[in-house]
């Protein structure tokens, strides 16, 4: 596939930006779909809501998070950027998102998927549930990780069948995609199925799989056969659709 977007080094945080995509998505939803009737509950287990926010603030002002959030003497906020980031907030505000800080295990996020539901302003809406990411989520006693991936996709799947609403989950890769051997070979460059962790269960419950991949930090600098450029770029791989 063809790379996603270039990016600015000074403005990246250094990893492939999974959150950072699931937020722009978030917001673009909003801003390109006015007119559409629906809501947003987010699973926000890997970064707390305040710094989504910021996150936010910092695309549609083209502001690092870094400058909006200084304070230092030489690179403060003039009252002109003030002014612009409470006319953002305000902006902000009017999306209809609701986030879930604190980390639960699967059968809390089931029921605060159906009981969120159940509220009078979700009633009538397409529900967008997004959870960021499903690793942090909390297993029982003594089962492993896989396990409660296992279990979450098979609760995913089972709210699929009841309801009006689309699920965005956010996993992460193994570490089999920073081996040696694939890094000096080009066929093997890009993301594959067993890549993803609990793989055979995400694939199984989703739709459509996507991967995003900077090759850059793994020190690769021509990506795969055609040798595409990899310096301050991301790439997106679809894995599965339906």
């Amino acid at each position: 596939m063809n790379p996603v977007t270039k990016i600015g080094s000074e403005n990246y945080s250094g990893t492939s930006g999974k959150s950072s995509f699931v937020n722009s998505l978030e917001t673009d939803l909003f801003d390109l779909n006015p007119n559409a009737n629906f809501v947003v509950l987010s699973f926000n287990y890997e970064m707390l809501s305040s710094r989504q926010v910021g996150r936010k603030l910092s695309s549609k002002l083209n502001k690092t998070t870094r400058e909006l959030y200084s304070g230092d003497v030489n690179n403060k906020l003039g009252n002109e950027d003030l002014n612009k980031v409470m006319e953002k907030v305000e902006d902000i505000k009017k999306y209809d998102i609701y986030y879930v800080d604190v980390p639960g295990n699967v059968e809390d996020i089931r029921r605060t998927i159906m009981s969120f539901s159940e509220e009078e302003f979700v009633k009538g809406k397409w529900l967008i549930i997004i959870l960021d990411h499903t690793l942090l989520t909390k297993g029982k006693t003594g089962s492993s990780e896989r396990e409660t991936l296992f279990d979450l996709e098979r609760m995913f799947m089972e709210v699929k069948k009841y309801s009006r609403n689309t699920i965005l989950q956010i996993s992460q890769m193994n570490r089999d995609i920073e081996d040696k051997d694939r890094i000096s070979n080009s066929s093997m460059h890009f993301p594959m199925r067993k890549d993803i962790f609990g793989g055979d269960s995400i694939f199984q419950a989703s739709d459509y799989v996507m991967v995003i991949h900077r090759p850059e930090l793994l020190g690769i600098r021509v990506y795969g056969l055609n040798a595409w450029p990899t310096e301050n770029y991301i790439y997106l791989h679809l894995l599965k659709k339906k």
